[in-house]
């Protein structure tokens, strides 16, 4: 699980795919959804715009997954 630091205190699922590059377009995300391929903490998701907070496990079915954290500014 490789692990994703995030300056917000939350990004939406369609934002967070596509600034690690797993899509190329937010839209895209209804697709995965659609085919029951997107999970949240094991939760498969039904949402785009699932709001994600640091401390969440991100699983999208063969092609990664993804645990977010809280960049700390110094």
């Amino acid at each position: 699980m490789e692990q994703i630091s995030i300056t917000t205190d939350t990004i939406q699922l369609d934002q967070f795919l596509k600034w690690i590059g797993v899509i190329e377009s937010g839209a895209q995300v209804k697709f995965l959804i659609a085919d029951g391929l997107i999970r949240v903490n094991g939760i498969l998701i039904t949402e785009r715009r699932k709001k994600l907070y640091p401390g969440d496990n991100i699983e999208v079915v063969d092609l990664g997954s993804w645990s977010i954290s809280k960049q700390v500014n110094v």
